[in-house]
Order: C-alpha cells, then structure tokens, then sequence
C-alpha cells in the first residue's frame, strides 16, 4: 500500500477510534476498511455490561459497509489505545480475522497496524489467519 493511502486510513482509523464505547475495559479501537472502488467506512469497539454482545471495531467497519451493500474490500487500518491514548499495534481478533476471511481474499487483502499516521505495519491476512476458513470449504 502506498504511503498517501496508509496515512490517509490511519488518519480515519484514530477518528473513528475517539468514538468508541468502551466504559468497561478503557481500551477503545478504530477502524478504518477500504473498498476496492475507494469508499471507507469506519468503525469504532461498542462494548456491553453483559461482553459478550460488545462489537469490535473490525466488524463495526464490516457491518456497516456490507449493510450498504458493499461485498469488496482491499485493505482495513486499525488503531487502538487504554483511555483513548495510541499506544502500540492492535492486532484484530480471531472474530475478526474471520470476517474479514468471509469478505476478503486472504491474498490480496491489507491489513494496516498503525499507532499513528506515520507508523504503521502492514500484513497480508493470509499471514494473520492461516489456513482460515471461507466460504469455499462450504462448497
């Protein structure tokens, strides 16, 4: 990925961080997912007294642009931090990581670590989930 782009999702990625929910565990996480045709849409971690129903931001991003219709994607930012304060690479879960791997090709599909717009680490998801599953096992 180039280095305009990867600025420009990290950028978006700690916007939609300072909206996060996350009253229980402080640490708050954005997002930012990149469709082939250039939309982003952003996500931010909601979390909930009972955890269990709590949303990373990963699938928040997910869940809205496929909501709207979008089925392409070529790469996700991500930043996270305790109290709203950047502070390392976030790691998408294993949740996560398997929705991107029922929407993305583990081949092509970018995955962005960045602790701010101008450090960031970037990984293939077949590098983050070997051997996933997708939705061709089912065939």
């Amino acid at each position: 990925m180039d280095r305009a782009m990867a600025q420009k999702l990290a950028g978006q990625a700690i916007e939609a961080m300072g909206r996060a929910y996350a009253p229980y565990s402080g640490f708050q996480v954005g997002a930012a997912l990149l469709t082939r045709e250039g939309k982003i849409y952003l996500g931010c971690n909601i979390e909930n007294a009972a955890y269990s129903p709590s949303n990373c931001a990963e699938r928040t991003a997910f869940f809205k642009a496929v909501s709207e219709g979008e089925r392409h994607f070529s790469a996700i930012c991500i930043v996270g931090g305790k109290g709203g304060a950047l502070t390392g690479y976030t790691a998408p879960c294993g949740v996560c990581r398997q929705v991107m791997r029922e929407f993305c090709d583990p081949e092509i599909f970018r995955v962005v670590l960045a602790v701010d717009e101008e450090h960031w680490q970037e990984y293939l998801l077949k590098d983050l989930l070997p051997m996933g599953f997708g939705p061709e096992n089912l065939k």
